[in-house]
């Protein structure tokens, strides 16, 4: 890999490692989601979750759509899907639950 992958690489991880921000994205993997239906998963507020959206948007990991007054979440990247679900495979059992 060359110097300028392994930063990039390096960089979408450290936006990706953020416990709420990872904590979203395992919820994105199954299904779009709104800010609201996000909210009450994470357990924080509206504000906070619109702020770490705006994050992994600016990224390029996440992508929205509307829908009347509703603004969906979800995943963008097929590349970040794919390392979300091998993170679930390796690290989601009943152990770590």
């Amino acid at each position: 890999m060359q110097t300028e992958h392994i930063e990039a690489i390096a960089g979408l991880l450290k936006t990706m490692s953020h416990p709420i921000r990872l904590k979203i994205l395992c919820l994105l993997q199954d299904r779009e989601m709104t800010v609201g239906d996000l909210r009450e998963e994470v357990k924080t507020t509206n504000a906070n979750v619109s702020q770490h959206l705006s994050i992994l948007r600016n990224q390029g990991i996440i992508s929205f759509r509307k829908d009347a007054n509703f603004i969906y979440n979800r995943i963008n990247d097929p590349r970040i899907l794919q390392l979300m679900q091998t993170l679930r495979k390796l690290f989601c059992t009943e152990a770590i639950g």
